[in-house]
């Protein structure tokens, strides 16, 4: 896949609280960082989103089942859980998008309450290529939610790790983004 100066690489919430260690992680999270830092350098446009709650989101329980509106608290704004990993090579003019700050709605998609899509279109961005974490909740969400928003959509599959509660859920997710029209790649495809 040839990137040109219309793509965007969109990094979906490679943040502390989602890597091992972190209150919410997804297993070998921290595992895609080699690669999206491989890829980063390819693209004029490279967005960084994060998770970014208030402390009573309403996504938080004292008893939490790890389904919607039921997660154990996690990247608290300007917490070190809600940091972006200290291994990631942030070039100087990268983009940031905070999502889920509204303390009342669950948002997975980094374009849900954000102005994403018009950060992207003012700078002619055409197509979006998605890494990060997690593929069956905020990177799937970001990419079908891209495609809503008209833009062409690849995800790099081995860029992204999923939470995969139950097993499976990472691949129907993969699956469900071919079907709604995103491509699947891997990050060596990126020339």
């Amino acid at each position: 896949m040839d990137i040109e100066a219309s793509d965007a690489l969109i990094v979906v919430d490679v943040q502390n609280d989602f890597c091992p260690g972190g209150a919410l992680a997804v297993a070998e999270g921290d595992t895609i960082i080699p690669l999206i830092n491989t890829m980063m350098p390819r693209f004029s446009i490279v967005v960084f989103t994060r998770d970014w709650h208030p402390a009573d989101h309403c996504s938080f329980s004292d008893a939490p089942e790890f389904v919607d509106e039921s997660w154990p608290p996690h990247c608290i704004a300007d917490s070190p859980g809600a940091a972006l990993h200290a291994d990631l090579d942030i070039p100087d003019d990268a983009l940031f998008v905070d999502k889920g700050t509204d303390p009342a709605r669950e948002a997975y998609s980094d374009f849900e309450g954000t102005d994403l899509a018009g950060r992207l279109r003012k700078r002619d961005i055409k197509r979006l290529v998605v890494c990060g974490l997690a593929t069956d909740y905020c990177v799937k969400a970001t990419a079908l939610d891209g495609l809503m928003h008209g833009f062409d959509v690849a995800v790099v599959r081995d860029a992204c790790r999923a939470v995969d509660v139950p097993a499976g859920t990472g691949q129907q997710a993969l699956d469900d983004l071919k079907v709604a029209g995103a491509t699947l790649c891997t990050a060596k495809e990126i020339a």
